[in-house]
């Protein structure tokens, strides 16, 4: 029986097209794939890496296949799903740090969230920090040229052309297109789509200080120095440092870590019409191309 009477189901879905006999269920205890009466299933603290996939079918349809393995070899596929993305960074959130008070609503809002124009995605092993944190020290050492700035877009809803709007312009947009899309993405992060709040992003008193950003306290900040990096690495201007530290957060912030870089940053990107941050390219690359990334939003220690 899914779900248990003890355990409370999160969402259930099939393949596309769907398959009658096999369906696909996330509870807040575990993971579980149903075809007749055969069951597979891994707990959520079992988890030990999350894939998300497209074949090139996959892709004209905007499909994804997510696949789930346990601790101990076990494997679970979820094919052709619709909300592949989404599912996947939940799945890498819950199987590190599960969320006792996330709601039914918070997750199936998180689920149903889908913003036009998202690239279709490549394989991305959402849990390969190792490979991460090898492709950003890579830029870090090697990549520190400078770039030819890119102006703002014409239809940039904070500075179009460069010019910044006009107040109340940037509070209509703040509370039409970007809080309803918090409201969900945030909601399994705080606990509920109710916590999430203008200050979530900006900080407590902002009307005081104009709305500015960052606001947000300081991510982790490991000892680069003491890893050897900037040793061995040579100069690693501030910001650089600062965006590697993401990636190199403490193990049991690494989900949430996961969440925000792939689901936050790239769809907070897409509402401001921006390209997300691109860690394989300088500070510099990014700066030029207003990318938008962590430090948006969070302080530099």
């Amino acid at each position: 029986m899914i779900p248990l009477p003890w355990e409370r189901l999160l969402w259930s879905g099939r393949s596309c097209p769907p398959r009658p006999t096999v369906r696909y269920f996330l509870t807040d205890f575990r993971v579980v794939r149903a075809a007749r009466r055969h069951i597979r299933e891994i707990a959520l603290h079992d988890i030990a890496d999350v894939d998300r996939s497209q074949s090139r079918i996959e892709r004209l349809l905007g499909l994804s296949t997510v696949t789930i393995r346990s601790r101990r070899g076990e494997e679970i596929v979820f094919r052709r799903l619709r909300r592949g993305p989404q599912l996947a960074a939940l799945l890498e959130l819950f199987a590190g740090e599960p969320l006792t008070d996330t709601t039914v609503e918070a997750v199936r809002a998180a689920l149903e969230w889908d913003p036009r124009g998202r690239p279709a995605g490549r394989r991305r092993p959402l849990a390969g920090a190792a490979l991460l944190v090898t492709a950003i020290a890579a830029a870090a050492v090697g990549l520190h040229g400078k770039s030819a700035s890119v102006p703002f877009a014409p239809d940039d809803p904070l500075y179009p052309d460069g010019q910044k709007r006009a107040q109340a312009d940037i509070t209509a947009f703040m509370q039409q297109q970007v809080m309803p899309w918090a409201r969900r993405r945030l909601a399994p992060i705080v606990g509920n789509a109710e916590r999430v709040t203008c200050e979530t992003c900006h900080g407590g008193r902002a009307s005081t200080r104009a709305w500015a950003m960052p606001a947000v306290d300081a991510l982790p900040a490991p000892d680069l120095r003491a890893q050897g990096w900037e040793i061995y690495g040579g100069a690693l201007d501030a910001q650089m440092r600062n965006a590697i530290y993401g990636y190199l957060a403490e193990p049991d912030k690494q989900p949430r870590a996961a969440y925000m870089r792939e689901v936050i940053v790239p769809e907070m990107a897409q509402l401001l019409h921006r390209p997300a941050y691109d860690f394989t390219q300088t500070y510099e690359y990014n700066r030029s191309r207003r990318a938008f990334g962590c430090y948006h939003c969070h302080k530099m220690k």
